[in-house]
């Protein structure tokens, strides 16, 4: 009750803020899909979410302060559209962030995603969401006892102009205040001309497990031939004496009004509670555009497990004892719209 109290205060004051503001943006994807799991031999019918594009709402907005100065926010909430809740425990879960920008980029503050997970989601043709996921291969990478690789709460960024011909960065740092795993450092530099994309990103979870920390490397880039783009990523993940790496190579193909996209993933483990750790996982899919705003999709996706690897393409209550060294499948058909 106190969340929809919440949540219909904040849109009235939003509905005000955009009658004052023309800057001031509603926006959101709704994303459900039909989706079979098959983990180990427990097997699954489920309507889901996330299919194509992780379903959201959220309010963005920038005010132009003169002197080739703005200020803006974003809030965006994660949200369940097959059952009409909340995605997450945090209202704005997905982000929420105020900024100033001007001619020396952009100082942004608050919750958001890490450089990090930015440069494996430019890496992955399937945008690092669905059954398709590259995520699903590095969720139980070495640290799990983080609070989040993929986003940051208290998190201070600044990023690069867009006028360095092509080079673009960002710097990160969030203050733990007294969560374990929470405190966090990072950054990326790329390269992006014509159909080169190219970029490096490291970040530093600390005291992750006992005093240890996790320290995760990107390295992630693209080329786009025009009749198909690749993709390909490596990503290296290090605790103590664990390691954790995972590479990506994929490609996506347009065909009229929709695209077919393809990934190949391998992940192997070694060292202590991870030795021996390891899956390859191939994923298939199209996406066809009935407009700008909706599509249809259907993605099939295949990990094969070995050793005591237990990765899985989505949960449908198989243990980790049931899913190791087994098989995980999954297909699904699902609709998208933007607004």
């Amino acid at each position: 009750m106190k969340k929809t109290l919440f949540a219909l205060a904040a849109l009235g004051a939003f509905a005000g803020a955009a009658s004052a503001q023309s800057s001031v943006t509603l926006f959101g994807v709704v994303d459900v899909a039909g989706r079979y799991v098959k983990n180990g031999d427990v097997k699954q019918w489920q309507l889901a979410n996330n299919g194509n594009s992780s379903s959201r709402f959220g309010v963005r907005g920038v005010e132009d302060l003169g002197g080739g100065l703005k200020a803006g926010f974003w809030l965006e909430s994660a949200i369940n559209p097959d059952s009409g809740t909340a995605d997450s425990s945090k209202f704005w879960g997905r982000r929420s962030t105020v900024s100033l920008m001007g001619n020396f980029g952009e100082v942004r503050l608050g919750r958001d995603k890490t450089p990090t997970q930015l440069a494996l989601e430019s890496s992955d043709p399937f945008g690092a969401t669905g059954i398709a996921d590259i995520s699903n291969l590095y969720v139980s990478a070495p640290g799990s006892t983080v609070v989040s690789k993929s986003r940051a709460d208290n998190m201070v960024q600044y990023f690069l102009p867009s006028t360095l011909g092509g080079v673009y960065g960002t710097l990160a740092v969030a203050a733990g205040e007294g969560t374990t795993g929470a405190k966090y450092m990072g950054g990326r530099i790329g390269w992006k001309s014509g159909p080169v994309d190219v970029s490096f990103a490291y970040g530093r979870n600390e005291e992750v497990l006992g005093n240890e920390d996790l320290d995760l490397y990107v390295l992630a880039g693209t080329y786009d031939f025009g009749v198909a783009k690749l993709f390909a990523s490596f990503q290296n993940a290090e605790i103590d004496n664990m390691k954790d790496r995972l590479l990506t190579v994929g490609t996506a193909v347009p065909f009229g009004a929709g695209e077919f996209r393809a990934s190949y993933s391998k992940v192997d483990g070694k060292g202590g509670a991870i030795d021996d750790r390891e899956a390859d996982k191939f994923a298939i899919g199209y996406v066809h555009n009935l407009s700008k705003r909706t599509a249809l999709y259907t993605t099939y996706a295949y990990i094969k497990n070995d050793g005591t690897g237990a990765y899985s393409v989505a949960g449908n209550g198989a243990t980790s004892a049931q899913l190791r060294g087994e098989k995980s499948q999954g297909f699904d058909l699902g609709i998208r719209h933007s607004f």
